[in-house]
This record gives C-alpha cells, structure tokens and sequence, in this order.
C-alpha cells in the first residue's frame, strides 16, 4: 500500500514538475528524452527487435522537429540558424538509420545528441545564473 502511494505521489510530482518547467527546464528535459530514446533505439537495433528500434528512432525525430519549431531564428541569427542545420543532419541520420537499422549511422549520430543536450544544458545553467 506505501509502496503505491509513494509511486503515486512521485507521478503526481513528476507530472506537476512537467506543468510548472520553464521553457528552459522544458528543452532540456526534451533533448535528455532523445538522448535516451536515440540509445534505446541503437540497443534495440542490436537485439534485432526492429519495432522498438522504429519507434524509439521516431521519437527523437519527433524531439529534433519539436526543437525546431521552437527555435526563433530571428531572435537567435547565425547561432539559431547553425542550430536548425543541426537539428535537420540529426534528423536526417536519424531517418537513415533507422531504413538501413544501422548501429554505425546511431554510434555516429548519438554523439551530436548528447552534444546538444550539453549545449541546452550549459545554457540553461548560464541563464540561472543571470536571473
């Protein structure tokens, strides 16, 4: 019954702290996500179980498309626009990857992911600190 309740308490705690995320905390929980469905993905690809490789594939597509129609290129000029070229050769490896099932095209392409989470991540450390 504690056990329950305890699992219950830190959904409602996980949901709420999803609700309350600042766009900040919001990308980087985004980009973390598509670190691990990327790694879940290359895993599944090497257990041969191609479904699961699929869908965890599509859905760090889904992240890197989700983080591109956040990024105001307006606002961000060069920067932002570096990022889109980015964000569109991760989702394009991503696609082959995922046709050809290759683990060479995810250990290439996991990389750059975990690079952007630690971009994201150092910019929102770097906004705390100027608020």
């Amino acid at each position: 019954m504690a056990m329950n309740t305890q699992a219950n308490a830190f959904n409602t705690y996980k949901n709420n702290s999803v609700n309350f995320a600042s766009k900040d905390q919001l990308l980087l929980m985004l980009v973390d996500g598509a670190v691990k469905f990327s790694k879940i993905g290359r895993q599944a690809i090497l257990d041969k179980d191609v479904k699961k490789a699929h869908e965890h594939i599509i859905k760090t597509q889904n992240i890197f498309y989700e983080l591109m129609t956040t990024l105001d290129v307006n606002i961000g000029g060069v920067w932002a626009q570096n990022l889109m070229s980015i964000y569109d050769f991760i989702i394009r490896r991503l696609a082959d990857a995922n046709i050809k099932k290759s683990e060479k095209i995810m250990n290439e392409i996991i990389p750059l992911i975990e690079e952007v989470r630690d971009i994201w991540s150092e910019a929102y450390k770097l906004s705390k600190v100027n608020k």
